[in-house]
């Protein structure tokens, strides 16, 4: 299947690993990219020397292209940035952020970048600002999806740019790419679907609870981590979004997490609190949940751990290697298409 988005890539799929904190690892990137997708690391996680080492073991592991992640609203993700850039990693995708100076860089030396939008605004703004691609994220995605879904929001934003589309939020099987297709995307982003895979390095018992749940167990609040965030319904989830963080708190968590990524605790408490205390308490909200995600994804632990989910863990039912879920989900769009060729014949 040829599309805007694999010519423009180089891909032989029009099929993507999202950039999954502490999921979207070395190995699954490369086992995405060897099965003919685009894998996006997640840098959110790492350091500038943790995330060169993963660009190189990608390497070593696929001649394929691949791409980086980088959320610019957390501290450490320009630092990142600049370290694929300095690495020449073919596909650099950005969020929550701008993201100009990005795409001169990579188009310096003759990459891509893809810029995630949850608007048409703000793919307006992404196209002027150089992106190759929009990463286009609905309301039904894991973690930071937008207010719109993506039935409404993928045409929306087809109309007002003809940069490829990726669709993101809802889909998991190859009756989503078709519809996503069809509504004007030129690929998919199937983060849940990916993640509940045998390469994803998704505690075994969390990839257990997605595919026990259905559509509707997830919740969606910005109380988590200071933006609107959908994750997987349990009950300590529920107590995690029950209400959000009280700034004195905030400001002791953005000390720590200020050790952790390697910044002056003093100059990030103390410069948030007088200058942008809701900066500070957004911050703080970030590295407290980052660490309820590791141990959703790492331990597997759901009583103290927090699973960031779409609403298509219902549509996830098995866990097939990458390999075995692209060729399925080819073969399902390709039915699809001719299911629907059918029902259109006069």
């Amino acid at each position: 299947m040829h599309t805007s988005f694999t010519q423009r890539f180089g891909v032989d799929l029009p099929l993507v690993c999202p950039g999954m904190s502490y999921i979207a690892t070395a190995e699954l990137v490369a086992a995405v990219a060897n099965a003919g997708g685009l894998g996006i690391l997640a840098s959110g996680p790492l350091g500038p020397d943790a995330t060169r080492a993963a660009i190189r073991r990608i390497r070593q592991l696929t001649n394929r292209p691949f791409g980086v992640g980088c959320t610019l609203l957390m501290p450490g993700s320009a630092d990142n940035a600049r370290v694929a850039i300095e690495e020449q990693v073919p596909v650099i995708n950005y969020s929550l952020g701008k993201g100009e100076w990005i795409a001169e860089a990579v188009h310096a030396y003759g990459g891509k970048v893809i810029a995630t939008v949850t608007s048409e605004k703000h793919a307006r703004s992404a196209e002027a600002a150089g992106a190759d691609a929009l990463l286009v994220t609905g309301h039904e995605a894991a973690a930071h999806g937008g207010a719109v879904t993506s039935l409404a929001l993928i045409p929306a934003v087809r109309a007002v740019s003809d940069l490829p589309v990726i669709a993101a939020g809802g889909f998991a099987n190859g009756a989503g790419l078709a519809a996503a297709l069809t509504l004007g995307a030129d690929a998919v982003a199937m983060g849940s679907r990916i993640a509940t895979t045998r390469e994803s390095p998704l505690h075994d018992r969390s990839k257990a609870a997605i595919v026990e749940r259905g559509v509707a167990d997830t919740l969606y609040s910005r109380n988590f981590d200071g933006l609107p965030c959908r994750v997987m319904d349990t009950q300590h989830a529920r107590s995690a979004t029950r209400r959000p963080l009280p700034l004195p708190l905030a400001s002791l968590r953005s000390v720590s997490m200020a050790r952790q990524m390697g910044m002056s605790p003093l100059r990030v408490a103390l410069g948030g609190l007088l200058q942008n205390p809701w900066g500070l308490r957004q911050l703080a909200q970030f590295g407290a949940a980052t660490d309820s995600i590791r141990r959703a994804v790492e331990d597997g632990d759901l009583e103290r751990g927090v699973q960031l989910i779409g609403q298509s863990q219902g549509l996830i039912a098995d866990v097939p290697t990458v390999a075995e879920l692209f060729a399925r989900v080819m073969a399902e769009a390709n039915a699809s298409h001719a299911r629907v060729g059918t029902l259109l014949q006069p």
